[in-house]
């Protein structure tokens, strides 16, 4: 009991620093953003009807919405936006033209995530290096090249892996929560009064009264949610328990005693407003608080780049995006891993977004649109999970979503206000990213098409070619296929130049599937072809590590002879040629292949031994 106990506790630490570190540090900068704009007069009723609007966003869409209903939908354990799109989808399967527009709507989400990446690191290092300002004046041309350093620092170290640093996140940001929750406490002292700011019927009358400043502040008041998704993405990592445990006794009353606290310092000096987070420290706490925020929105930036990687592997395995070159940085732990063209593209969208908007309060006119629209998405695909995959009624999925719809709709439609004071910047990364998935989806799927119109069916060819049989040498050969039960073209070529075939031959077909992990059991397929000649399904989810030399260990059982020193690998590398007037306009053709062309190679993606894959070109046309 006392294990658990412990194993408990070291999950919700791990929690608070991984899963809580983007939100915690939104007290940097959402109070400034709402009282700084202009738009609300310095009024007590204002304040607390402000606070309320903070307590109660965070109530309805953190508590309510992530860590009540959206942690219930997990897949197999995951959660997250591609987790919760595959559930979606896999729900309505039945249903081909819904679960197409489920797909596209998940996969356009999965993509505004990465613009949500890049201006997230850049406005909390950037609010957090600011707080030099408040220390002098003379700082200020400090704060971008500090801040670029710091961020350069982060992406350079990832190569390595967080696994020795890692411990330090939870403590780190748990000194974080208690100093945030501790000046807060301070400033609520001097007007215990504030407290009342919860009453929900302080935030409905300043909605009543102020209807046009309420719909245009909520584009800021959004910023106190921000990394809310993380409680969904993370759960795979710690588990429902210690994410919800952290929310409650740390995460939640910390953020509220900050923000109530900058609130009564604010109704006891308005000038404060400039930067009421860092003004409510005493002027000898400034430099380390400087300090502790930076670690702590460096942990939070580096929850963001962590992420980004796990996606990105998931999206390649679905078939969204080519192969990149994934990097372990841990022996213990899977899902440790780098991209490195993930990382230093990340890094230079966030350089460029730094030196783009200058400012934490330009960043904040970038935030929002694309978090509140996968806000959207979340609510929209959780609808469907609980209509046709969990058979609830439909007036129950209509009211259990419904309300969190509409609050949505209402952070998003005001989001929508700052597309052209910098909201177009997450949306163009976003934009783009989703025309290269869905290239590289279309393209794949035209690729295969002509595979298999010019493809020869498998057990025929083999009957016909064993009539008069080629020499047979010692070893296994193993040749890849993207469709089982027709010949490769690596066979092809490799009886046409060498003129043999091995002594035992697998047909090998590696197939992605919409749930997180396919168990070892469901791994293979095999299915004997006589001659010596088997056909193989390998079924990897989206979050298994493919190694095809360990999952192909088990044919052995079958009669084959699969030894490492007498295997060898035959993959065709497919040469795309555009041609006009076929599936996609000519550009997209184009792209479509220079990807393909820049893909990382199949060999490595599936770890494969360099010294026993043999690559045959072949030129196709699309």
């Amino acid at each position: 009991m006392s294990a658990s106990k412990s194993s408990l506790a070291a999950l919700t630490l791990g929690a608070i620093g991984v899963v809580y570190g983007d939100i915690g540090t939104s007290v940097l900068y959402a109070v400034k953003e709402v009282f700084g704009s202009g738009h609300v007069p310095f009024t007590p009723a204002n304040v607390y009807g402000v606070l309320s609007l903070f307590f109660w966003t965070l109530t309805v869409i953190v508590t309510l919405k992530y860590v009540v209903l959206v942690l219930r939908a997990d897949n197999h354990g995951e959660g997250g936006l591609v987790a919760m799109l595959a559930l979606a989808s896999q729900s309505v399967k039945d249903r081909p033209a819904l679960r197409q527009v489920l797909l596209v709507v998940g996969i356009f989400g999965t993509c505004l995530f990465y613009g949500d990446g890049v201006i997230t690191p850049a406005i909390s290092v950037l609010s957090a290096v600011e707080g030099l300002e408040v220390v002098s004046p003379a700082f200020k041309k400090a704060v971008i090249p500090l801040t670029l350093v710091i961020l350069f620092c982060l992406f350079a170290v990832q190569k390595r892996g967080t696994a020795g640093i890692g411990k330090f996140f939870g403590p780190i940001t748990l000194v974080w929560f208690a100093t945030i929750a501790v000046l807060g406490l301070a400033h609520i002292a001097d007007n215990p009064a504030i407290l009342w700011a919860i009453s929900p019927h302080h935030a409905l009358g300043f909605m009543w009264d102020n209807p046009h400043t309420t719909f245009i502040i909520l584009g800021a008041v959004v910023l106190c949610v921000t990394g809310g998704e993380a409680l969904y993405a993370d759960m795979g990592h710690f588990g429902k328990k210690p994410i919800r445990l952290a929310w409650f006794t740390v995460v939640m009353p910390a953020l509220t005693l900050n923000y109530f606290g900058q609130g009564a310092l604010l109704l006891q000096d308005p000038q404060a407003v400039k930067n009421p987070f860092y003004l409510m420290a005493p002027e000898w706490a400034l430099v380390p608080l400087v300090g502790l925020a930076t670690m702590a929105t460096v942990i939070a930036s580096q929850a963001l780049i962590t992420g980004a990687f796990s996606v990105t592997k998931q999206v390649i395995q679905l078939g969204y995006l080519p192969r990149l070159q994934v990097l372990h940085t841990s022996v213990k732990e899977v899902g440790q891993i780098y991209i490195p063209f993930v990382n230093w593209s990340l890094f230079g969208a966030i350089v460029l977004a730094v030196m783009l908007f200058k400012s934490s309060s330009n960043l904040a006119a970038a935030y929002g649109i694309a978090v509140t629209l996968d806000m959207l998405i979340t609510t929209v695909l959780t609808f469907f999970v609980i209509r046709y995959g969990w058979k609830y009624p439909l007036p129950l999925c209509i009211a259990a979503t419904g309300i969190f719809f509409v609050v949505d709709l209402a952070f998003f439609s005001s989001n929508m206000l700052k597309l052209f004071d910098g909201g177009w910047f997450p949306l163009l990364i976003g934009g783009v990213i989703f025309i290269l998935m869905t290239t590289w989806q279309r393209g794949r799927a035209l690729l295969n098409d002509a595979l298999r119109a010019d493809a020869l069916d498998l057990p025929s060819f083999l009957d016909a070619v064993f009539i008069s049989p080629p020499l047979r040498v010692e070893g296994t050969a193993v040749f890849l296929s993207s469709a089982p039960g027709t010949v490769p073209n690596a066979l092809l070529h490799n009886l046409k130049h060498n003129k043999v075939l091995h002594s035992h031959n697998l047909f090998v077909t590696v197939r992605s599937h919409e749930v997180p992990w396919v168990r070892l059991d469901k791994r293979l397929e095999i299915v004997a072809l006589g001659h010596d000649c088997w056909q193989v399904i390998v079924n990897y989810g989206f979050k298994n590590d493919p190694d095809l030399p360990k999952a192909l260990e088990p044919v052995r059982s079958r009669g084959c002879e699969f030894e490492g020193m007498t295997t060898s690998y035959f993959l065709s590398r497919d040469i795309i040629i555009p041609t006009l007037g076929s599936g996609m306009v000519p550009w997209r053709e184009k792209l479509f292949a220079q990807m393909h062309h820049n893909a990382s190679a199949a060999a490595e993606f599936l770890k494969l031994p360099n010294n026993a894959v043999v690559e045959l070109g072949s030129k196709i046309e699309i």
